[in-house]
Order: structure tokens, then C-alpha cells, then sequence
């Protein structure tokens, strides 16, 4: 098995997305309540904690992956909602250790959803997280990026369709 690296929103889309979301909405910072805690903030990696500042700002990332790769999804571009800090919060713990994955809790249901070099779709699982959530996580990705065609994952919520992290083909060696 491959270790495999959750990856949150780069740096450069953080500082865009707390001006301008990708819908061209300004960032509308607030203080989370009981209602937001838990939610999945993708700047850090985290659960949201109540009376904290955050946003929701619209995300649009296989848009912004293909800026940078010359990929062309077409309709596969999508957009949705995403919780951030609305200010520098450091990103994800510097002691996080690679190959475990954020919000994976027993029970959840996840998509595993994978694109190819152009942003096209080439394959999903579906995977409701055992007990060993890493274990679980590793598998689906091994199988993942079996498929040569395969370079890049995201995760989401089943539930709300909402993007958790993205993984990126290791290295080809």
C-alpha cells in the first residue's frame, strides 16, 4: 500500500476564496454556532468549532486543478459549497501524519471519485467507513490508482455531495 497525502485548498485559492468565491460572491466571514460544529473546514483539515470565525464560500476545485495543469474538464467543472477560515490559519497541523485522512469517522458514507489528466470523471466508489478508516481509505486508493488513467481523487460527503479533501497520484517512479 501507498501512503497517500489528504491534500486541503492550496494557499493561493485560500487568499482568492476569502476575497471573491469562485461563484463571485464576496467572502461573508461569520462566527460558527452549535449548528455549524463539526462541519469540515478544508483550509486545515478540521472539524469547525463553535465561535469561531469561518466562511462559506462557493469552491470550484477541478476548475482550478485544470488552471494549473492545462486540463480541460468541460462539464465536469463543478462548484460547491465549502467552510475556510476567513483569515491565515496556518493550514493543517505541521505534526499531521501522512496516510490519515480528515473526517473519517466509522459510518460515514464517502465518494471516491477519480479524474483523469483531462478532468474527466473515470471511475467512483462508494465506501462507508469501516472501524480501521485508514485501512479503508488506503484500499479504495490503492484501487484507485491502479488505473494508470487515474491522477487525481476527491472525496466527498455522500450526503451533501460536498468535497472533503483531494489526493493526488503519487509520484510515478
Amino acid at each position: 500500500m501507498t501512503a497517500y497525502t489528504a491534500r486541503p485548498i492550496d494557499a493561493t485559492a485560500l487568499k482568492e476564496l476569502r476575497t471573491t468565491d469562485d461563484a463571485g460572491r464576496p467572502c461573508a466571514p461569520y462566527t460558527a454556532t452549535g449548528t455549524d460544529a463539526g462541519s469540515p473546514l478544508r483550509c486545515c483539515l478540521r472539524p469547525v468549532e463553535p465561535g469561531e470565525r469561518i466562511a462559506l464560500v462557493t469552491y470550484a476545485p477541478l476548475r482550478r486543478w485544470a488552471a494549473a495543469t492545462g486540463a480541460t474538464p468541460g462539464a465536469y467543472d463543478e462548484q460547491g459549497p465549502v467552510f475556510i477560515h476567513p483569515g491565515d490559519c496556518g493550514g493543517p497541523a505541521p505534526d499531521r501524519d501522512i496516510g490519515v485522512y480528515p473526517f473519517a469517522r466509522p459510518g460515514a458514507r464517502r465518494t471516491v471519485r477519480r479524474y483523469d489528466a483531462r478532468g474527466h470523471i473515470v471511475g467512483g466508489a462508494l465506501l462507508e467507513l469501516p472501524e480501521d478508516t485508514t485501512a479503508a481509505f488506503d484500499t479504495a486508493l490503492d484501487a484507485a490508482f491502479a488505473d494508470p488513467a487515474v491522477e487525481l481523487v476527491h472525496v466527498r460527503a455522500l450526503e451533501y455531495g460536498c468535497l472533503l479533501f483531494e489526493v493526488r497520484r503519487p509520484e510515478r517512479g
